[in-house]
């Protein structure tokens, strides 16, 4: 069985909360963006349906609405959680400027184990690799199963678009940086999952990316 991908879209911000899991039913949860209680519940019953036994919880950067669900599946499921070093700081920003977002928010716990460019994330026959691609924000990794092709990409790269690089920490030229060396590389047939709005592959948006056309 080829690894199994459940998207689950959440919050007011529409991001892609990730179930990932193979034919063992190991599997990891990225970036919860689960914010009310109905979105919990949906995350649980999908986790319930799959029979999916959670590894790791995992974020790719610590933006709000990636994280929103962090201390709910901390406590729900009391999974390692694992991100860069980088992403205290952000972590740690976020009950500050919620408010002005018009969310309340359950403080994240704090990593139990830092990811770097070049590790490894292993769940029953799965092993995802750790790209360190910053630029949308300071902390954010990629992580790719290079065995069926497939990159959970975060806020990198969208269909038709890439991560804004206008909040704290952001910079243009570091993004394409990750994108042109970290990612584009790989080749046209891995898929894209992002983390907000549908999936791509690489190959697409190589020759079709309107931002990606500018630099290249």
């Amino acid at each position: 069985m080829a690894l199994q991908v459940k998207t689950l879209t959440f919050n007011p911000y529409q991001e892609n909360t990730y179930l990932v899991w193979d034919e063992t039913g190991e599997g990891v949860i990225i970036d919860p963006g689960c914010y009310s209680q109905p979105e919990e519940n949906q995350l649980l019953a999908a986790i319930q349906s799959a029979n999916i036994s959670l590894k790791y919880l995992i974020n790719t950067h610590g933006h709000i609405d990636h994280m929103l669900g962090n201390a709910f599946v901390k406590a729900k499921f009391d999974l390692p959680f694992l991100a860069h070093q980088l992403i205290q700081g952000e972590l740690d920003a976020v009950p500050g400027y919620a408010p002005m977002m018009g969310l309340t928010v359950t403080p994240s716990p704090t990593p139990d184990q830092f990811l770097e460019a070049g590790d490894t994330v292993s769940f029953g026959n799965t092993t995802l690799e750790v790209r360190f691609t910053p630029g949308h924000s300071p902390s954010h990794v990629s992580l790719i199963d290079h065995s069926s092709q497939q990159i959970f990409s975060g806020d990198v790269l969208f269909q038709g678009s890439i991560g804004r690089t206008d909040l704290p920490g952001g910079d243009m030229d570091v993004l394409m940086h990750s994108i042109f060396n970290e990612l584009l590389p790989l080749g046209d047939a891995y898929k894209v999952w992002p983390g907000h709005g549908p999936a791509t592959t690489l190959g697409r948006e190589r020759v079709s990316n309107y931002y990606l056309l500018q630099r290249s």
